[in-house]
């Protein structure tokens, strides 16, 4: 090969960066993306967007942070997953597969110190510092955009009644998106239940994928009576219906958002495996598979390591309508009051404008919209990785598949 050939074949995009450009290019790719960066910002920075307790205070000469010192270990653990996918992210030379194994790693470790080093969250009474600078007892007091809690049900003011957004109170207090039936701020329960709608997604797809990708690979490389039991297996999963298992659970057991994402992922791995073993049937018998047998590889490192990454993409676009899917099966579940009670969701507040007497239509809106916008955004990004991993649409677009 010349050195100009050489140099061409250097320069040319690689697999990941056309199809990244691929989806880049495409408006409603764009639009999913920024909604779901939106959700996940909010995610991450909960505790310093909406929060009773102030960011900075100054009291009898001492400053300190309430909010800080309020953090629990699913706040830093929230920090820390934004901190580890910047940084994993950046290392461009290393493979997906051994930056998403770092990153797992990197959060395991973090789970482990963060239990062992965080102290018990310093909580006063939501109230307090309110009640505090109305005495003059403050000096300085920054607080948050959204200065309430989730669960900050303003028993100070006495006033708990549900209020339109932007009505304005007798004490001078308005709510960008109204109160609830318990008076506590709707906008700042909208962010803290953003985590529980991005953490199910996320980690009960990937509960999913990762048993449908071990299943599928011994499948598909196995063939015969392995391929045969496993299918079996499938088909039995599939045959379960997933929201009624839900509430089955639910009647029996403590309810509990960890609950939602096993079984949420034990039960919608078998696509991932009918994607996993068909790609693994066409690629066992490619050159690259048979080379890596000859040089007697163990069978992991032939499955995971040379097969898997080339048999990825229809895995991928599952996975985007996965996320989407369990988080309408939260929703869903909230909305019939059978979700999370301690903590706020889209659902369980779209639940509470059913229930109340009179239509309140921010009560319906706002997490009814922040629903269908999410699971929206998911499957717009999985459409365009489809076309995006199409090689035939890429050749269409004039790209080198």
């Amino acid at each position: 090969m010349t050195e100009a050939a050489l140099s061409a074949a250097n320069s040319a995009p690689s697999w990941a960066q056309t199809v990244r450009r691929l989806v880049w290019t495409r408006t409603s790719a764009r639009c999913g993306l920024a909604w779901i960066a939106l959700v996940a910002a909010a995610a991450v920075f909960a505790p310093w967007l909406a929060n009773s307790q102030p960011l900075w205070v100054v009291m009898d000469g001492v400053g300190h942070s309430p909010a800080l010192a309020a953090m629990t270990v699913a706040d830093w653990l929230w920090l820390a997953g934004l901190l580890w996918t910047g940084a994993f992210a950046a290392l461009r030379r290393w493979s997906w597969s051994r930056r998403l194994g770092a990153w797992c790693a990197a959060m395991l470790v973090s789970a482990v110190l963060a239990q062992a080093l965080v102290p018990s969250a310093v909580m006063r009474a939501q109230e307090y510092w309110r009640e505090a600078a109305r005495a003059g007892a403050v000096t300085q007091l920054w607080l948050a955009p959204i200065p309430y809690s989730p669960k900050d049900y303003l028993r100070d003011f006495g006033d708990t009644a549900l209020r339109a957004p932007l009505a304005e109170n007798r004490d001078g207090r308005t709510h960008w998106m109204g109160t609830e039936e318990n008076g506590a701020d709707v906008a700042s329960r909208m962010i803290h239940a953003s985590r529980i709608a991005l953490g199910i997604g996320f980690i009960a797809t990937g509960i999913a994928l990762v048993i449908g990708v071990l299943v599928g690979g011994v499948m598909g490389w196995f063939g015969g009576r392995v391929d045969m039991f496993g299918m079996r297996l499938v088909e039995v999963f599939e045959a379960i219906p997933t929201l009624f298992l839900l509430l089955a659970f639910v009647a029996f057991f403590e309810r509990s958002v960890y609950m939602m994402m096993v079984i949420i992922g034990l039960t919608s791995w078998s696509g991932f495996a009918r994607y996993v073993r068909a790609e693994f049937f066409r690629l066992r018998s490619q050159p690259f598979v048979q080379a890596a047998q000859v040089c007697a590889l163990p069978l992991s490192s032939i499955l995971f390591r040379h097969m898997l990454p080339n048999g990825m993409a229809p895995v991928l676009v599952a996975a985007s309508f996965s996320v989407a899917s369990a988080i309408l099966a939260e929703a869903t579940l909230s909305f019939l009051g059978l979700g999370v009670l301690d903590d706020p969701s889209w659902g369980q507040m779209l639940n509470q404008a059913v229930q109340a007497s009179s239509f309140n239509w921010w009560m319906a809106v706002f997490p009814g919209g922040a629903i269908f916008l999410t699971v929206f955004a998911y499957n717009l990004v999985g459409e365009a990785l489809r076309d995006a991993l199409d090689p035939a649409r890429r050749n269409a677009a004039g790209e080198n598949a």
